[in-house]
């Protein structure tokens, strides 16, 4: 939601995921002979999808930056991106940090990083120009309580555990100006944009 042409629609940021932040990564396996991004000039690398901030956006970035051009394959998530790159059918991957990490720690995969992105908050709750600013501020409140709820705790236990993450994340206020770095990225991003 945050490329020009979508940022013209008028959606405003409610809520995120309380984190850190995400980064995208150029990620090799551990034994691989690849040491540096230049390296994989002309490789394949894989990718989630074509749309995906970390997945694609700023691994691509990074690769582009440095002029180097790979031959990307879309995978269609990117732990299907992960996989290929775990059974050797690409050189590399373009994945999300946290993602490749909670990957990696499941199936026990050494692998090393080549690029990496500067953080970017997560998961952006956002309401429809069409939504009222009262009825906005419930869905932002609703969110931000979920972790105090019963039932919005299992729902982010429930989330947590199927992502594989190792502990909850829950959601804090938030707003357009939380985003701006996105905005930001794809005014002057080297990677076509996939509106």
């Amino acid at each position: 939601m945050f490329t020009p042409k979508r940022h013209k629609l008028g959606w405003r940021v409610l809520a995120r995921q309380d984190t850190q932040g995400i980064r995208g990564q150029v990620v090799v396996l551990d034994n691989s002979p690849v040491a540096t991004l230049h390296e994989l000039a002309g490789k394949p690398v894989a990718f989630a999808n074509p749309y995906g901030f970390t997945g694609y956006y700023l691994p691509m970035d990074a690769l582009l930056r440095a002029e180097i051009n790979v031959a990307p394959l879309f995978s269609g998530n990117q732990e299907a991106a992960m996989g290929q790159l775990e059974s050797g059918q690409v050189a590399a991957a373009g994945v999300s940090d946290q993602v490749m990490a909670d990957f990696a720690r499941r199936r026990q995969l050494k692998y090393r990083v080549l690029a990496e992105s500067k953080p970017y908050f997560d998961l952006a709750v956002m309401a429809s120009p069409r939504i009222s600013t009262a009825d906005g501020e419930k869905v932002r409140q609703a969110f931000i309580n979920m972790a105090d709820d019963p039932a919005g705790l299992r729902a982010l236990q429930q989330s947590a555990q199927s992502l594989g993450l190792s502990h909850v994340r829950g959601f804090v206020a938030a707003d357009d100006r939380d985003y701006a770095d996105y905005r930001a990225f794809f005014q002057h991003t080297r990677v076509p944009l996939n509106e």
